[in-house]
């Protein structure tokens, strides 16, 4: 309750409805990883709206899970940059090295639910997948197993590319910002320096 009244904290009295997504959120997390009637109902109750206010937004936003997921809620990016760097071979594997799952399936152990998703932003580092809350990216097969297996033995593996590149620079190298930076007035002329 402290962390809900700390978020609602934010925002003015008569606006507490805007509390309504951080609160989903919050419930979300607390309630491995779903969001029940229970849940938009005590938000609800917390920001002073009508529940179908709550419905509204937990069914709008994919975000939230109306049903319940396994511990590692893995979502595969599809979209046009990904699918042409090799997403649906990425899918297959997910699918494969979990035990032959389908989309939308839970593994029977409860450790994994996958789903297939738009756009999860980093286009340039395509293709990636989401594991909870961290990004694993420039997947190969192989590299998406080492993610996927890391999971399995209650390890978080390292976040981001997995490449061996750092965050989204280009693989080549550096191609622009390679020289030293210019400072204050270095090209302004005479009379402004």
């Amino acid at each position: 309750m402290k962390k809900a009244e700390e978020i609602i904290s934010h925002y003015p009295k008569q606006y507490k409805k805007a509390a309504i997504i951080p609160l989903l959120d919050l419930g979300q997390r607390q309630n491995k990883g779903w969001t029940s009637i229970s849940v938009m109902n005590y938000v609800a109750q917390l920001v002073e709206v009508p529940p179908m206010r709550v419905y509204e937004v937990a069914t709008f936003y994919t975000m939230f899970n109306r049903e319940p997921v396994g511990k590692n809620f893995v979502q595969v990016c599809t979209t046009t940059p990904c699918m042409l760097r090799g997403a649906y071979e990425i899918l297959d594997t997910v699918k494969e090295h979990l035990g032959g799952i389908h989309v939308g399936d839970t593994t029977k152990d409860g450790k994994f639910t996958l789903v297939e998703v738009e756009c999860l932003g980093a286009c340039s580092n395509a293709p990636m997948l989401a594991v909870n809350d961290d990004f694993y990216e420039d997947l190969t097969p192989e590299t998406t197993k080492k993610v996927l297996d890391g999971f399995a033995k209650g390890s978080i593996p390292k976040p981001g590319p997995q490449s061996g590149r750092q965050t989204s620079e280009n693989s080549a190298g550096l191609t622009a910002l390679t020289s030293k930076p210019y400072g204050p007035g270095e090209h302004c002329s005479p009379e402004f320096r």
